[in-house]
């Protein structure tokens, strides 16, 4: 059966968009359609005796030594069906000889050729297949066995591999020559396998032959199910009897509209995935990219972004664009406390953590039919962030995809506003809002609820409007890998073992990078307390403390830390969604009322059940820069202001008994002025880059962030627009801008 559903949606963003597009894009648009009805038709359930195969073939592929034989007969046990191992059933019966002994006769390369020819002339279906030792095996032979069955890699830990090759006495496998060491061989292996496979059997050392069959059964059950994992409002309402099913999205819709037509943010209708303790020990060892295709494949569904291509894009993205090789490495400030530095992407935040990631997300997931404006908010640090991620884009992407980014004139850091306006490219651009960040994120809102305008730009310049701030699930998600790799890294350090809990506090405005942790959590992570850390703007404090969320007579203060001058929190919603057990209405009746009354007041029981994981507390200006100056002297360290503020609260927790990751969302030479301040130097009136110079003098760590400091000296000469805090007057620019960009 088709998946009608998926291709449907497709089918009417791609028509959507047909009568503005030249025919040449006409033709690129219906091959988009052929494909995602032939991905839909690749993934037809057939019923049959063994209805999870259908005409379909199971085919394993790994290491040799990974157990793809032994396997390969569990799973044919269970399903009834036929087992083909290549090796047996294929090549020695073709050759009439032992594969080691054509190996011998022939080498290497030439094994390679003689394989694939073997493999052409064979046809099946309904089978389970065992690749052979040298898989992946010569390209064309890939090609034919892939058109015709789902390729699960069995993705085993090298040390079982090896372990299992000595005691069958294997001492050498295709490719290896004289003086390299079988472990290294098989490392080097493994860059093979992403190319193909479509779905991934991550095993646990020591894993059973049967633990891992039926690990086997679920990835491919899970691949075949293509409506198994679907995305719901925070505003739905589940339906009575007799009505329509709720409303659901798929992972690349979500991604593609942002934000809810009911104007609720999209979230997972199931629970997250979760890892066992066996499957997260396997990780403490890994890189951060390692880390991050796991966790991504687990909560993509291939359906939406293939494996291989998801892989691409992680390699892509955590690349040469940092400027540390560990991504987001921990490091031991003092006591129980550590400090997760979140800066080390081209902008200097932690939003370059998810921002170098989602637009390659995001271009894969849209019809090339159809052009894109992404419209930003920005409290400082996300407008660079965006700009610079969707620049990196290729070229072809960035011409159907454009990003506006709005932030607030004089709510941010003179840096964080060089930084934005000199982030502008060809399709990219910054605006200054009089007025401030809240005021910059509820008109971009209601911008996307204004079916008319929005209607207007699709019929007028065939232009869809999405978004990248963290009420995009697309933005939000990267977001959970760094708060598992601390973890994982703290581990791999020797300051815990796996499964001790730990506390994380974290700079808290628009509650996305909390809400990732609490993901994390739910993912398997022991994370015991999560520290909400204010500044003067302590909405969210007092709202985890009393349940009330009041904003009457609360007026937005400009503080050292500007990127959480936050009082309207979009991604508490994705939280309380969850707490009241996804109750959509409530949802809509407490930020209705947010909107017209600036308050709401939950539940007595809801308010215990967010006391359960969440503490809070804020911090004064005058406390978040003597965190700074002492921390400086008592370790050498310079804490960006939103990290002193989770610096003072965590201090104030007093809890010893566990540690303590403290995120650090910024490197402190974004705030210059303010560190300059805390430190007591009296050259605070210099320009951007003469202060990061002076603040490298002092030898400090972290080191300077060198791409920030290039970047100073192309930035403060860009021009850039600004506007009255008026819905209709940003309405008008992004008209303009998307005349600019598209037509």
């Amino acid at each position: 059966m088709l998946h009608f559903n998926r291709c449907q949606h497709l089918k009417q963003i791609t028509q959507k968009c047909f009568s503005f597009i030249h025919v040449k894009t006409d033709k690129h648009a219906q091959l988009y359609l052929s494909r995602t009805f032939a991905l839909a038709e690749l993934r037809k359930s057939c019923h049959s005796t063994h209805s999870l195969v259908g005409d379909k073939n199971i085919i394993l592929m790994g290491l040799p030594g990974a157990g793809k034989t032994t396997v390969g007969r569990i799973i044919g046990l269970k399903l009834g069906c036929c087992v083909i191992d290549v090796d047996d059933d294929i090549l020695e019966k073709t050759w009439n000889m032992s594969v080691s002994e054509k190996l011998q006769d022939v080498g290497n390369e030439q094994f390679l050729e003689e394989e694939g020819k073997a493999v052409l002339n064979f046809t099946t279906s309904g089978s389970v297949i065992s690749l052979t030792g040298s898989n992946p095996m010569h390209d064309t032979s890939m090609w034919h066995l892939k058109k015709n069955g789902i390729i699960v890699y069995l993705d085993v830990p090298l040390i079982d591999i090896v372990n299992r090759l000595k005691l069958m006495k294997i001492d050498r496998i295709v490719g290896q020559n004289s003086g390299t060491a079988m472990i290294d061989l098989l490392k080097f292996r493994r860059q093979y396998y992403k190319k193909w496979y479509d779905t991934r059997v991550f095993c646990e050392s020591g894993a059973s032959p049967e633990e891992v069959a039926d690990k086997v059964l679920n990835e491919v059950k899970r691949y075949q199910d293509v409506d198994s994992e679907t995305f719901i409002s925070t505003r739905h309402s589940w339906p009575k009897d007799g009505e329509q099913k709720v409303s659901t999205k798929f992972f690349s819709e979500a991604v593609i509209e942002g934000l809810a037509s009911d104007g609720g943010l999209f979230v997972p209708e199931k629970e997250f995935p979760k890892l066992d303790c066996g499957e997260w020990k396997r990780l403490v060892g890994a890189t951060y990219i390692e880390r991050a295709q796991i966790l991504l494949e687990k909560c993509i569904h291939p359906a939406d972004i293939p494996a291989a291509k998801l892989g691409k894009m992680i390699e892509t993205a955590y690349g040469e664009n940092f400027v540390c090789s560990k991504i987001a490495p921990v490091r031991h400030l003092s006591g129980n406390q550590f400090i997760l530095e979140l800066f080390y992407g081209p902008t200097g935040s932690f939003k370059d953590l998810s921002l170098q990631l989602m637009p390659h997300l995001f271009a894969h997931c849209i019809p090339p039919s159809c052009n894109y404006m992404i419209l930003v908010a920005t409290s400082g640090d996300t407008g660079s962030a965006v700009l610079n991620g969707f620049s990196n884009l290729n070229k072809n992407d960035k011409q159907r995809i454009a990003v506006a980014t709005f932030f607030p004139e004089n709510g941010i850091s003179d840096f964080q506003k060089a930084q934005i306006i000199g982030s502008q490219e060809e399709n990219g651009w910054a605006m200054g809002v009089k007025s401030d960040f809240d005021f910059c994120q509820t008109a971009i809102k209601r911008i996307f609820k204004d079916s008319d305008f929005t209607g207007f730009l699709t019929v007028e310049y065939g232009t869809i409007l999405s978004s990248a701030n963290s009420i995009n699930w697309g933005r939000l998600l990267p977001q959970v890998v760094y708060h598992a790799s601390a973890y994982l890294d703290l581990v791999s350090q020797g300051f815990i073992s796996f499964g001790s809990p730990v506390d994380v506090c974290i700079p808290t405005g628009n509650f996305g990078n909390i809400l990732a942790a609490v993901y994390a959590k739910m993912m398997g992570i022991p994370i015991r307390k999560f520290i909400c850390a204010s500044n003067q703007n302590h909405v969210l404090t007092d709202f985890i403390k009393t349940g009330h969320y009041d904003l009457r007579e609360r007026k937005l203060a400009q503080t050292f830390s500007p990127a959480i001058d936050i009082l309207k929190s979009s991604n508490l919603e994705r939280h309380l969604h969850l707490l009241a057990n996804k109750d959509g209405q409530l949802m809509t009746k407490l930020f209705n009322q947010l909107e017209e009354q600036h308050h709401f007041q939950i539940e007595k029981n809801l308010v215990e059940k967010l006391q359960q994981d969440f503490v809070a507390d804020w911090c004064s200006e005058g406390e978040c820069l003597a965190a700074i100056h002492s921390t400086y002297n008592n370790s050498g360290y310079i804490l960006d202001p939103h990290t002193a503020i989770a610096k003072v609260v965590a201090d104030r927790m007093k809890d010893k008994t566990c540690p303590v990751i403290v995120t650090s969302t910024a490197h402190y030479s974004k705030f210059a002025p303010a560190i300059m301040q805390a430190l007591k130097i009296q050259e605070i009136n210099q320009t951007s880059s003469s202060q990061l110079y002076l603040l490298s003098s002092y030898n400090a760590l972290p080191p300077l962030h060198e791409a920030l400091l290039e970047r100073t000296k192309q930035q403060e000469k860009m021009e850039y627009q600004v506007c009255a805090a008026d819905v209709n007057v940003l309405k008008s620019h992004v008209e303009k801008l998307i005349q600019n960009q598209f037509i």
